[in-house]
């Protein structure tokens, strides 16, 4: 597992956001050129990060954790209602401290990979470095030392990698997969209790076969998004990590797809996991937001009662 480039960072956003706004083809003409390298942030956006970066790695310190959940924000999608578009799995000792192993399609090889970046690489996977978000999810003991182990694991890490990637893959399908279907079905893998007398899987298909039923079974919800059908019939035909083939007919013809987002694997752990916590962490320029609970942060990165609030220095 390596450190991916810019451009699968650049992809995995920009794919995300065609996924998730999926009528935006009245965006620029070369919108779908997204593997391209993105514009680098200027000096003193480049500081904020890295003094953002920081900042965040210093929480993950003070939870005493080795292991989270992290999801960032990628492209602009409040319009949506969707703040998070990436989940990947932050560690502790894994090469860098708290490096986030993660799914991205690798532009060259026309592929999903799995690849171990620093959390300053993750968190400037985005389009807007004057506004960023993370959200980070903390487990107990036991469901933490399994996913820990699940994700160092390389056999099993790999045991649930989809062959093929879909920016809108549909989580009861194997025929593709995204990013966050990835993290979902490891942490399925990773705490599922195995059958009595239950053989190893033959293959990565039949590994996430068994982690979507488990999902099915706890009673998982996607994200679901209603959508216009007729633009994103032509953008799936042309746009090649984008697809309908894996999609219920039932679903398409009520013009909704369901799609693993990050808040719909936050709210099943919460749900299932009692223990769990949340830290939210933004930036608006240099101002910084930390709170700490399943709530989320007002809209424009605005403390509320509690909140701590930090000025980083120029």
């Amino acid at each position: 597992m390596s450190r991916p480039s810019p451009a699968p960072r650049r992809l995995a956003a920009a794919a995300l956001a065609l996924a998730a706004a999926l009528t935006g083809a009245s965006g620029r003409a070369n919108s779908l050129e997204v593997c391209d390298r993105p514009a680098e942030p200027s000096a003193d956006e480049r500081d904020v990060m890295l003094r953002f970066g920081a900042l965040v790695r210093a929480e993950l310190a003070d939870s005493g954790q080795d292991v989270a959940l992290i999801a960032r924000s990628g492209l602009d999608l409040h319009r949506l209602g969707v703040r998070y578009s990436h989940e990947g799995v932050a560690l502790k000792d894994n090469g860098t401290p708290w490096s986030v192993r993660e799914l991205y399609y690798a532009c060259d090889e026309h592929k999903p990979r799995l690849f171990d970046e620093g959390l300053a690489g993750f968190l400037m996977g985005t389009d807007d470095p004057a506004t960023s978000w993370v959200s980070l999810v903390l487990l107990p003991p036991p469901q933490a030392a399994a996913l820990r182990g699940a994700a160092l694991d390389k056999k099993q890490a790999l045991g649930v990698l989809g062959a093929t990637y879909s920016a809108n893959a549909y989580p009861f399908s194997t025929l593709f997969q995204n990013c966050n279907q990835w993290v979902l079905e490891l942490l399925a893998d990773a705490w599922r209790t195995p059958l009595e007398g239950e053989p190893e899987p033959g293959s990565a298909t039949a590994a996430r076969r068994r982690a979507q039923h488990w999902l099915y079974g706890q009673g998982y919800l996607p994200t679901e998004f209603t959508v216009s059908l007729h633009p994103m019939t032509w953008l799936a035909d042309v746009v090649p990590w984008l697809s309908n083939a894996d999609h219920p007919p039932a679903e398409l013809a009520a013009n909704r797809y369901s799609v693993s987002m990050p808040s719909s694997i936050e709210t099943f752990v919460q749900a299932k996991v009692p223990g769990a916590s949340r830290i939210e962490v933004c930036h608006s320029g240099r101002h910084v937001v930390v709170h700490h609970g399943w709530d989320a942060i007002a809209a424009g990165c605005v403390a509320g009662p509690g909140d701590r609030v930090v000025e980083l220095e120029d």
